[in-house]
């Protein structure tokens, strides 16, 4: 894959139900196909982070690339909604609640997200018409 700018990545926990089913919602609920994504877990992923791959991923936050800037936690969701058809692209505006407060409830749901919504064994696999959205 190029790397442009029009093409924003998405890192995330391949294992989590709750992330999985996060990147179906976004891939319904975007404008454009201007998403790519890689579980965290991949070689893709250890590739593109290199010597940074371990403190990344221990940060148990979805991480989301755009024009190489980082974004963690609750700004990458709210990155992530700016992409999205009307009228979910006004989740956007939740960026006006404190980072604190938006990263706190990140956070508690990062914590529990197996418990609350389980782990998959196994890294889902995509469809083999959007395969070329996963790398």
């Amino acid at each position: 894959m190029n790397k442009t700018e029009n093409n924003i990545l998405i890192f995330f926990d391949g294992y989590c139900n709750l992330c999985n089913f996060s990147v179906w919602l976004i891939l319904k609920l975007e404008k454009k196909a201007i998403f790519r994504f890689s579980p965290l877990t991949s070689d893709f992923s250890k590739a593109f982070f290199g010597n940074n791959y371990e403190s990344l991923t221990s940060l148990n936050s979805i991480i989301l690339i755009k024009n190489n800037d980082i974004y963690l936690k609750s700004d990458a969701v709210l990155k992530i909604t700016e992409q999205f058809k009307f009228p979910f692209n006004y989740l956007r505006y939740l960026k006006y609640i404190p980072k604190t407060v938006r990263d706190y409830i990140y956070d508690l749901l990062a914590k529990y997200r197996f418990a609350l919504f389980g782990r998959k064994k196994t890294c889902k696999n995509p469809t083999e018409n959007l395969k070329h959205r996963f790398l």
